[in-house]
């Protein structure tokens, strides 16, 4: 079976619930009366989901109304987007370069203005790496912030619900609908740490981007940031091993997907437990520079987003979670936001906050966001 998709992001369409906001979710997070396929054909035959994901189900109940189910790199185990079997969406912003991975449909969707706002997930940068394709916002809460029950996979010490909008303000309403509050918008951004860490014409820009604002931040290094990217990598390869290992019997997962699954089965204890070490020496290092200052900035991803032709090449991607994944394993908060353009394609800045603190993340995206349009 083939799924019908369409090229703005879309896997199916249908509408649930009433109310002012309307929103799509990705693949991977269940709906009832639909089956959760993950972008893959091994899941052609799994049965209809019987009860909607948890998220799902408490926005239903504070008046947003679900639009449909998105596409999404097969299995959510790639970064690129591309999916020729569930559907590659069009960037609708910048059509011939890649939408991003994992969450492709759910931003793809957002940025064309299809629905207010998506859920997306989150394992090493699949929202927060679309939306700087896309050029919009896209918010990682901390680890465990929103649920992930009726998640696809249902177990990860990595992966956490996020959201994409084209607004902050969107971004408020939806964590405020689910619980997480949002306070007002600022009157003055708190001090910022910057980590250079990009190309240095990516660096430049973004402190450009800061500075037109009238934000000098400090600046600092993140010297586990490289090892840290590297322990998120062994984790996901171990976790997704045990998630999707009995679906390459169906000899359905396509063959780049299928190679990377099979990578995690040699994943040894020593790796792993090497890996928890990196992941509790990072946390403390992002946890004493956020003792200085309440936010960090860096950016989104550390090159210019490839184009289709040139992701085909599978070292012109294999970096591009380099900046986002450390912070899944270390599970501090993460938003990132359209900060310009550098040679027709655009650049995102990331912020980082305390767990806790996603709200902040959100008035800080505002006080930006709306200051560089002013």
């Amino acid at each position: 079976m083939q799924p019908v998709y369409e090229s703005n992001g879309f896997v199916e369409r249908f509408t649930l619930g009433e109310g002012d906001l309307s929103f799509a979710v990705k693949d991977t997070l269940d709906v009832a009366g639909y089956r959760t396929l993950a972008g893959c054909p091994a899941l052609v035959d799994t049965l209809v989901v019987q009860h909607h994901a948890t998220i799902v189900e408490t926005l239903l109940e504070n008046g947003c109304v679900l639009n449909g189910k998105t596409t999404l790199h097969e299995l959510a185990f790639g970064v690129t987007g591309i999916n020729a079997w569930g559907g590659t969406p069009v960037n609708p912003l910048y059509p011939t370069l890649i939408p991003g991975g994992s969450s492709s449909g759910s931003a793809a969707v957002v940025a064309s203005g299809e629905v207010d706002f998506s859920l997306g997930t989150d394992t090493g940068g699949s929202v927060r790496m679309p939306a700087a394709c896309c050029g919009i916002l896209g918010l990682k809460p901390g680890y465990g912030v929103l649920s992930r029950q009726g998640v696809m996979p249902a177990d990860s010490s990595l992966d956490c619900v996020g959201i994409f909008a084209r607004s902050a303000d969107v971004l408020r309403q939806a964590l405020n609908r689910l619980d997480v509050p949002v306070d007002a918008p600022l009157d003055t951004l708190p001090e910022i740490t910057f980590i250079a860490a990009a190309l240095p014409e990516i660096d430049a820009q973004l402190l450009t981007f800061l500075a037109g604002v009238g934000v000098h931040p400090q600046r600092a290094e993140l010297l586990t940031l490289t090892d840290a990217h590297l322990a998120g990598i062994t984790i996901i390869s171990h976790e997704n091993w045990l998630a999707f290992n009995p679906l390459l019997a169906t000899g359905a997962v396509s063959a780049d997907v299928a190679t990377r699954i099979r990578s995690g089965e040699i994943v040894t204890a020593k790796a792993l437990d090497d890996a928890e070490q990196v992941r509790q020496r990072f946390t403390a290092d992002v946890d004493a520079l956020l003792a200085k200052t309440p936010l960090l900035a860096l950016a989104t991803l550390p090159d210019l987003p490839p184009t289709l032709v040139e992701a085909n090449d599978p070292l012109s991607v294999v970096n591009l979670t380099r900046l986002v994944r450390p912070f899944n394993l270390s599970g501090h908060p993460a938003i990132t936001l359209p900060a310009g353009e550098h040679s027709g394609r655009p650049i995102a800045l990331q912020l980082v906050a305390r767990k806790g603190a996603e709200g902040l993340l959100v008035q800080a995206a505002e006080w930006l966001t709306t200051r560089r349009r002013h």
